[in-house]
């Protein structure tokens, strides 16, 4: 087999960002039925998260109550673990397999969240990186963006209980959303997506972008 042959086998790593209260998980559903329609296998997961143990690991990160709070560094560490079992287990097979992996979250939400969030030195997430990943990338990230004060209502309307990063200050999630948007400028697997409109003019314009870069992979 060439190296040629190996890459159309590959299958495609499609992952959603934004913070809270934007649409991701409405919008991944959407995402894997586009795709479906395709005739495409689709594996839907999410991070951190995605397989038992790293979904264990999820509700040690997202649990309000424990009385022991987490340091920045044990958090981030924490996400890397969860990334590492969840490639490890689903993510590279899925791919290998010829598979398309549509992900809720990935590594730039580290990079908003831990990094611009929590202000950690972005080498040192980088460092990290390096060593789970061993290079890899998604091949498109939808960035799903929408003003942090509209964002905080849409989750305040769902009437659940906030998880330990839904009860950050404005303040923090304001932050987060500068890091994603200048990782989107940098990066062109980026598609930035106005989350404000009514859900379907949001997907309207999903599908248009997955028009574009994906009807080229097919």
């Amino acid at each position: 087999m060439n190296a040629g042959d190996t890459e159309q086998r590959r299958g495609r790593f499609i992952t959603l960002e934004g913070g809270e209260g934007v649409g991701k998980t409405t919008n991944v559903t959407f995402v894997c039925d586009w795709l479906a329609s395709k005739g495409i296998e689709v594996v839907r997961t999410r991070e951190p998260g995605g397989t038992p143990g790293a979904e264990a690991i999820r509700e040690l990160l997202l649990d309000p109550s424990r009385e022991e709070a987490w340091s920045d560094d044990a958090e981030l560490l924490l996400v890397f673990a969860a990334r590492a079992q969840h490639l490890a287990q689903r993510i590279r097979p899925a791919l290998a397999r010829g598979a398309w992996v549509v992900c809720d979250r990935f590594t730039d939400a580290t990079f908003a969240y831990q990094g611009g969030g929590r202000g950690l030195e972005l080498q040192r997430i980088r460092t990290l990186e390096a060593l789970v990943q061993d290079g890899l990338q998604p091949d498109l990230t939808l960035l799903l963006d929408m003003p942090v004060s509209v964002a905080a209502q849409r989750v305040v309307s769902r009437g659940a209980r906030l998880d330990r990063f839904e009860r950050e200050r404005e303040a923090f999630f304001e932050s987060v959303r500068s890091a994603y948007l200048e990782r989107a400028r940098d990066n062109e697997r980026f598609a930035i997506i106005d989350a404000s409109p009514a859900l379907g003019a949001v997907q309207d314009e999903i599908e248009r972008c997955l028009d574009q870069r994906v009807s080229a992979w097919l």
